[in-house]
């Protein structure tokens, strides 16, 4: 449970005031607390208001993330988060994180059935490499991607440019690279912070906003204030300069 479940509230009802109309979620967050508690707060939601989720990931303890994408679990996962949420079909469902022991076409093999079903709309992955998006392309239209980015690990760089190309929501997670140990990457956001008069964290949203049109950053938070900084960084223009920086 959060600790001030007030203000988690008070974030998810802001955050539609502000406009936002993308709020990423996942059975495994809490697990299952984020759910409830944005179908608590939000329903019945504001008309165009997307909930998006994911399945695929257990949490046996706080500090266990265990990958389970068997067909059968990614079923059940996906039937109780539609209880939770409040829906009759979820417009996003993602593929939370590839599992070893179970091929990825087996798992999003099974999320196209539930999309068949009319219990998913779209189908999105994440935690995926380019080799494994291309073959579960094959299997189903995939309408996003999600994985770790941002302007201290471009590890996903390969990733975001197929995305790119080929018209794919890219969903950077850890979008503001919160305890980065480069000093340079620090040093630049902190100077074109500096001369923009706004937070680090706006430039780093910034930065990946301008990085592709397909960018959807989701910067996660649990205060009102920050959710309003960040939510700032849709309208800081950053120059060649300041890019390149």
């Amino acid at each position: 449970e959060p600790r001030d479940p007030a203000e988690a509230r008070r974030v998810l009802r802001r955050a539609v005031d502000l406009s936002v109309n993308f709020i990423d979620t996942a059975d495994a967050y809490g697990p299952e607390v984020n759910e409830r508690l944005i179908a608590e707060t939000l329903h019945p939601y504001p008309r165009g208001l997307v909930i998006a989720t994911k399945g695929g990931q257990t949490r046996p303890s706080a500090a266990q993330w265990v990958q389970d994408g068997r067909p059968e679990h990614l079923r059940a996962a996906c039937e109780g988060s539609l209880k939770r949420l409040k829906l009759e079909r979820i417009d996003l469902y993602q593929f939370h994180w590839p599992d070893p022991k179970v091929p990825v076409e087996e798992s999003v093999g099974e999320l196209a059935r539930l999309r068949t079903e009319g219990k998913i709309r779209h189908v999105g992955v994440s935690n995926f490499s380019v080799d494994e998006l291309q073959r579960v392309r094959r299997i189903v239209p995939i309408v996003s991607v999600q994985n770790r980015y941002n302007v201290a690990d471009r590890a996903s760089e390969d990733v975001l440019a197929l995305c790119t190309r080929e018209g794919i929501a890219f969903i950077p997670w850890a979008p503001i690279a919160r305890g980065s140990t480069e000093k340079l990457v620090s040093d630049g956001l902190e100077a074109v912070a500096k001369q923009h008069g706004v937070s680090v964290f706006q430039v780093a949203l910034a930065w990946l906003l301008a990085k592709s049109p397909v960018m959807l950053p989701i910067p996660g938070t649990s205060s009102v204030a920050h959710l309003e900084d960040n939510v700032g960084a849709a309208g800081l223009k950053l120059s060649a300069e300041d890019l390149a920086r």
